[in-house]
């Protein structure tokens, strides 16, 4: 049995075959619809979600399984004082597979412990999100068609941005690729990232703006200021429209720089550049579903 807890829980060689089975998935949709007919998929989510929550559910009934689970810890036994632990000793009788959010970091890797079905890391804290990963992932080698040699750059919350995290450490494991990280100095990527890059030689940049590195950049990776990790008010409201994407910015920018955000947006990319070809990160929600259903068939050892 497996979990996922980490985009690095996966060697490239078994992203590479996970990817694959995506991308066949995306083709070939009518060969894995009944693939896992009589299983059950746990939704366990302890904050609130909507992309990454609907997208699993979306996945497992794309394969003809089903879904139960909790959208919020005050509906769930948590609110009594259960134990993560205990919650999913409990789950483990009624589902094959479960996806947890929560948002103590380890607290997935807590219930991955004690339990008897594979757990996926939906989200823990501001520490990791695996699947958000793998989903970028996808989309870069999809619309790309590789996972090397570019230019990406990430562009706003770097501090308690936990897609940025794990972005950052899953394609530190490709050749040739060089970050930008372009963020207010209060939200500036954390030390033991830029100590990693050090560490492997790894190229990047620190910048605060935007528009002089927009011509440089293959990929650019928006993302908001999470008003959830912050501390106080102020803080949130002086830095909340530090970085706005529109129209005059993507002027500047290449006409095959793709533009990924793992969403909820709230302002940082103008709906003006929603309809222009390089904005991918629609794109990027319905990848994410092929990638949670090649990554429950892949953990349930289903072969189709």
């Amino acid at each position: 049995m497996r979990h996922l807890m980490n985009p690095l829980d996966f060697s490239v060689d078994e992203l590479d075959r996970l990817f694959d089975l995506a991308n066949d998935i995306e083709a070939n949709p009518d060969q894995y619809k009944n693939a896992c007919h009589g299983k059950k998929l746990a939704t366990c989510f302890y904050e609130p979600s909507t992309r990454t929550r609907l997208s699993f559910e979306a996945a497992m009934l794309n394969l003809g399984g089903s879904v139960i689970g909790f959208s919020d810890a005050a509906s769930s036994s948590a609110a009594k004082g259960e134990s993560v632990s205990d919650t999913i000793r409990v789950i483990s009788c009624f589902a094959d597979i479960c996806a947890m959010r929560h948002p103590k970091e380890g607290a997935p890797m807590v219930a991955a412990g004690k339990s008897s079905i594979p757990v996926i890391n939906a989200g823990d804290g501001g520490h990791q999100h695996p699947t958000q990963t793998l989903t970028d992932l996808l989309t870069i080698r999809s619309l790309k068609g590789r996972l090397n040699n570019f230019t990406i750059g990430l562009c706003g919350d770097l501090k308690f941005g936990r897609t940025a995290h794990s972005l950052i450490n899953a394609l530190a494991r490709y050749e040739g690729v060089k970050f930008i990280f372009i963020s207010p100095r209060e939200l500036m990527v954390p030390d033991y990232v830029t100590e990693m890059l050090n560490d492997r030689n790894i190229p990047y940049e620190e910048v605060i703006r935007l528009e002089a590195i927009m011509p440089k950049l293959d990929l650019l990776y928006m993302t908001r200021v999470q008003k959830e990790r912050f501390f106080n008010e102020e803080d949130y409201v002086r830095l909340k429209d530090f970085y706005i994407l529109d129209k005059a910015k993507m002027e500047l920018a290449g006409p095959d720089m793709l533009v990924l955000h793992p969403l909820p947006r709230v302002n940082e990319i103008s709906v003006e550049i929603d309809d222009d070809p390089r904005a991918a990160y629609f794109k990027q929600v319905q990848y994410g579903v092929y990638v949670r259903m090649a990554l429950i068939l892949t953990l349930l050892g289903i072969h189709v």
